[in-house]
């Protein structure tokens, strides 16, 4: 659909109705059993399989108007193999056990009053992304498992696939009997219905972004409903002096290259002065030989002089390219300091065979997710178990790390009773 230009007082108007649409559809989808929610699903999976020649078709169409980086075309980018981890995904998110279906918590009053806590549906999300047209299928999928309805907006450069996709699993839901309107997109690519959803409250129930930091800092600073934050990616790699080498240039190397564009990547690599002058020209050969450049500091540039100085603001960069600062640390200490001054609490890893070190290490840590051993990329719903992920929260209320159905709900008491009164 093409972007329309329309007055602020038409998209509020937008968007009151596509909130009463998704308001009516939570409420069945609520009542609808697991069985229910978890067919929609494998149905939307087989329906993504169907529609995949259309699918990369479409995201042909948004390829072609793009002009972004590399790193940033990576992201948008669909082929075979990320259609059918879209479906999987979808398949996943079904085989997980229902959210909703179980008990928190019970206790007996000493007047016999039986209290449960029990999960129920946060009601309605607003999910704004960008760039990543998979973020639509993992997003649904996570709110129809967990319940709740959800309104997409994605970005306009991946405007064709992310409607594609959504046709799919629309198919899913509607196989299953449930209303369409659970899983909707924006009617228009328009910014002024993203300002809409902002002031959507009694609307929306929660709002999650996902993208580059200025969209992120826009919607907390002016949305009228919750929001779900998802900080940058300012993830860290500290490399401990008691380190296994192999392992430590293995993971280092998978951290930061694997895929420089997703949130989950290495942006800093933190390196014990112990072993900075044995190990650091093997690091720096181990990722220039796979297209990697560097921003060091000068503690770093006395071992490698030829090394790039960093500039004032790389430590605070999250470069999403192949791109990665080196800072050499005096121990676990410093390199906390470090991470407390330039992080964004979302992901760090410490490579270490000292085993009381690493406990230390992930005890002091406040990020989301803290990795001893192995990749930052590993930070993923996926990889979590989740089947997918609507995002990764580094906020300190509600959920934190990468956002699965369990995530998106919350609780309720029911108190039970024999004929009990209050004296």
């Amino acid at each position: 659909m093409p972007a329309m230009n329309a007055e602020p007082d038409v998209y509020a108007q937008r968007m009151a109705e596509t909130g009463a649409k998704a308001r009516a559809a939570a409420a069945v989808l609520a009542q609808a059993d697991a069985a229910t929610r978890d067919a929609a699903l494998r149905a939307a999976a087989a329906a993504l399989r169907a529609a995949a020649p259309k699918i990369l078709a479409e995201n042909a169409r948004d390829l072609a108007a793009f002009s972004g980086t590399a790193a940033f075309a990576d992201r948008l980018m669909l082929n075979e193999a990320r259609v059918e981890a879209m479906a999987r995904g979808l398949e996943e998110v079904a085989d997980l056990p229902d959210p909703l279906g179980r008990t928190l918590a019970e206790w007996t009053r000493p007047n016999g009053l039986v209290i449960r806590r029990v999960p129920q549906p946060l009601g309605v999300l607003g999910m704004i992304y960008e760039s990543r047209p998979n973020v639509g299928a993992d997003a649904a999928a996570i709110a129809i498992k967990s319940g709740n309805a959800i309104l997409l907006r994605g970005g306009s450069e991946s405007f064709h696939s992310a409607a594609a996709i959504h046709q799919a699993v629309a198919v899913g839901l509607r196989m299953a009997g449930l209303p369409e309107d659970v899983a909707q997109v924006a009617p228009t690519t328009d910014r002024g219905f993203v300002a809409a959803m902002l002031a959507a409250s009694g609307l929306i129930d929660l709002l999650i972004p996902r993208g580059g930091k200025a969209l992120v800092e826009r919607v907390q600073r002016e949305a009228r409903v919750p929001v779900l934050s998802h900080a940058e990616g300012l993830n860290h790699t500290y490399i401990h002096e008691a380190a296994d080498i192999a392992m430590a240039r293995n993971i280092l190397a998978n951290a930061k290259m694997r895929r420089t564009g997703v949130c989950g990547a290495t942006e800093t690599l933190l390196l014990d002065r112990a072993i900075a002058a044995a190990l650091l020209p093997q690091l720096v050969s181990d990722l220039a030989a796979l297209g990697c450049a560097f921003r060091a500091d000068a503690q770093a540039r006395a071992i490698l002089p030829t090394l790039p100085a960093a500039g004032p603001t790389d430590f605070d960069t999250e470069w999403l390219d192949a791109v990665l600062n080196i800072a050499i640390v005096d121990g676990p200490d410093q390199a906390l300091a470090h991470i407390a001054a330039h992080g964004s609490e979302h992901t760090d890893a410490i490579i270490t065979q000292d085993e009381a070190v690493a406990h230390d290490f992930l005890r002091r840590l406040s990020s989301a997710v803290g990795i001893w051993n192995a990749s930052t990329q590993f930070c993923d719903g996926g990889e979590f178990g989740f089947g997918a992920e609507i995002g990764i929260a580094t906020g300190r209320i509600h959920a934190r790390g990468p956002i699965g159905p369990e995530q998106l709900t919350t609780f309720r008491y029911l108190v039970l009773g024999t004929g009990q009164v209050r004296p």
